[in-house]
C-alpha cells in the first residue's frame, strides 16, 4: 500500500488514493472518489462518492466533503468546515440528481467551521475566514469573512494580507512576491 490509513478508517473498494496520503481515525472514504498524493485526511472526515482532491490537500478533523466537490492542489480545509451539495434539501424528497458542484482552486484556505453553500466556486489562493458562510463565488486571492460572507481584502499565496500602494502593487512580507491589483482582480507579477 502506498498510502497509510488508521485501522478504524473505512475505505470503500474502488477509491483512488495517492502515494504518501495519510487517513486518520474514524474517517470514511467512499467509492469512487480520487484523493491525490501527500494528502492528510484528519479524524472523522467523510469523503463522498465522486469527490476529487488534488495533491497535498490538508483536511482537518470533522470535515464533510460531499459529492460535487473538487479541490485542486494545496487546498486547506479547516476543522469542522462543511460543504453542501443541494440548495433546498428535504428529508422526504430525493434530490441526488440536483447536486450542485463546488470547485476550490489551488492553494485556497477554508477556515474552521466555515460553510460553503453548493454551486459557489472558491478561487485560487482565496482565504475564507473561520465561521464564514459562502453564498457566492469567491475570486482568486480574495479574503472573505462573515455570515453571509463578504470580501474585506486580498491575500498572498503565503497567507498574508496584501496592502496595495497607489500604483496597485503589494508585496508579501514573507515571500517577497509582488502582486498587482487591476480592475478588482489580483495577479502575481
Amino acid at each position: 500500500m502506498e498510502y497509510q490509513a488508521h485501522e478504524t478508517a473505512v475505505i470503500d473498494e474502488g477509491c483512488q488514493i495517492g502515494k504518501g496520503t495519510r487517513i486518520w481515525h474514524f474517517s470514511h472514504i467512499m467509492s469512487p472518489c480520487r484523493i491525490g498524493e501527500n494528502c492528510n485526511i484528519g479524524q472523522n472526515v467523510v469523503v463522498s462518492p465522486h469527490v476529487k482532491l488534488g495533491n497535498n490537500v490538508k483536511v482537518q478533523n470533522n470535515v464533510s466533503i460531499y459529492t460535487g466537490v473538487v479541490c485542486d492542489d494545496d487546498v486547506f480545509l479547516g476543522p469542522s468546515m462543511v460543504f453542501t451539495n443541494v440548495i433546498n434539501p428535504r428529508s422526504a424528497i430525493c434530490r441526488k440528481h440536483e447536486y450542485a458542484s463546488t470547485h476550490v482552486g489551488k492553494g485556497a484556505t477554508i477556515g474552521a467551521n466555515a460553510t460553503i453553500v453548493c454551486g459557489h466556486d472558491i478561487g485560487e489562493y482565496a482565504f475564507i475566514g473561520a465561521g464564514a458562510v459562502v453564498t457566492h463565488h469567491v475570486p482568486p486571492y480574495a479574503l472573505v469573512v462573515g455570515n453571509p460572507s463578504r470580501q474585506i481584502g486580498w491575500m498572498s499565496q503565503y497567507g498574508h494580507r496584501l496592502h496595495f500602494n497607489e500604483e496597485g502593487i503589494a508585496v508579501c512580507p514573507e515571500s517577497g512576491m509582488r502582486y498587482i491589483l487591476k480592475n478588482n482582480k489580483v495577479e502575481l507579477l
